[in-house]
């Protein structure tokens, strides 16, 4: 998908570009319709140019509810984090919420964070079958991502190669679903209690990658996270972040680089520059990312998928 992506993001007091190397047409869902959570990191430029809704996820802090939408003050809600001695929380939208997205014309397709680590999928599911009751010659697929963040962005960019290059439904989804196995996710969080507290991580294995100031290297593998390596130093982490890219058996020439981060351009930069450098990717995408994913990589995380 050669989309040009130039504008200038304004995300939260964050100027970002969203630039997939090469230029091109724009996408079009003429026939078919996008749906994410909003863990998929859809930036204002990408919600509109990919035609795409986002049902929302919610977080609870103090006794206070945050709804992970473009109403949400992430900086203040960090911040809160930051301040509390509690564990935020985190549910995901209602089969409701997802019917009223599917219903309308059009065909759908749907991403969600993975099954593993939140319900946002089988809540996706229950809603799609709600809406096919009204309308049971609607197609309605839903995607378990199998990942977060800048994944859920990797599968929604390819779902719109697919339609821009004309393929039926039936082959987008058997096509998608391959992509997602064959996909990898890498992350650095800058801290990972809030996935600890939350049950997303084992505290044995939290522990063990957080301790003697290594900086944990963690991939998604089949929906769940794992810790991959450690590295010592922020440094020599993202270094070999982008070395880890090159050591990962795929054609990277016929894929897009996805790189989502909270509060750390200078890195999320870094990472994009060297793999453009290093690495025949047919685009790359830096974005921020949004309330959920910010929950739990904190401020200075950085996630990759391809």
């Amino acid at each position: 998908m050669n989309v040009d992506f130039t504008d200038k993001i304004k995300y939260d007091g964050e100027s970002q570009t969203v630039r997939p190397v090469r230029p091109g047409k724009e996408v079009t869902m003429a026939f078919y319709r996008l749906v994410t959570d909003s863990c998929c990191e859809l930036v204002p430029a990408l919600k509109t140019r990919l035609h795409a809704e986002q049902a929302p996820l919610t977080m609870l802090l103090d006794g206070v509810s945050y709804t992970d939408d473009e109403t949400l003050d992430r900086d203040r809600f960090l911040a809160a984090m930051k301040a509390s001695r509690s564990a935020p929380k985190s549910a995901c939208p209602s089969p409701d919420c997802y019917a009223r997205l599917f219903s309308g014309e059009g065909d759908v397709f749907a991403v969600t964070i993975s099954s593993k680590l939140s319900g946002s999928y089988n809540s996706a599911q229950i809603g799609r079958t709600l809406a096919l009751a009204a309308r049971p010659n609607q197609k309605i697929h839903v995607f378990d991502s199998c990942s977060a963040s800048a994944g859920e962005l990797a599968v929604s960019l390819r779902i719109a190669e697919y339609v821009q290059a004309g393929l039926g439904f039936d082959e987008i989804v058997s096509k998608t679903e391959a992509f997602i196995r064959g996909m990898r996710t890498f992350f650095i969080a800058e801290s990972l209690d809030t996935l600890i507290k939350s049950g997303r991580m084992g505290r044995i294995t939290g522990y063990v990658a957080s301790a003697m100031s290594l900086r944990p290297i963690m991939t998604a593998d089949h929906g769940e996270i794992k810790l991959y390596e450690k590295a010592r130093g922020s440094v020599r982490a993202f270094t070999r972040l982008v070395d880890i890219i090159g050591e990962c058996s795929a054609d990277l020439s016929k894929r897009t680089l996805v790189v989502s981060h909270c509060h750390n351009e200078r890195q999320a930069a870094f990472v994009a520059a060297e793999a453009r450098r290093r690495y025949p990717f047919r685009d790359v995408a830096v974005v921020p990312t949004g309330g959920l994913s910010s929950m739990y990589v904190n401020s200075g995380g950085v996630i990759i998928a391809f």
